[in-house]
């Protein structure tokens, strides 16, 4: 299975929209784009799922803001996580 994301929920604040969701890892992969559906992400953030520590925390390999389709990220192999962005 190769890396992918998905939006799981969004809301509003102030006037900025904060999505949330998920990534997964296949064997072997080490990280790809997360689509926020945000136009421009300005922070983004995020936490490892499952029951053993990951050697390294998740990198976002762009400079913020970045637009929002394709948030590059890199982690260690197989490792599935949570991610929360907000922009516009």
């Amino acid at each position: 299975m190769a890396f992918a994301s998905a939006i799981t929920g969004y809301s509003k604040s102030g006037d900025k929209r904060v999505v949330y969701g998920t990534y997964t890892n296949g064997s072997g992969d080490t990280g790809g784009d997360v689509n926020t559906g945000l136009t421009i992400c300005e922070f983004i953030t995020f936490t490892h799922k499952g029951t053993a520590v990951s050697a390294s925390p998740v990198t976002l390999n762009e400079t913020l803001p970045c637009p929002g389709s394709a948030v590059t990220i890199v982690t260690d192999d197989g490792v599935d996580g949570y991610w929360k962005a907000e922009g516009y």
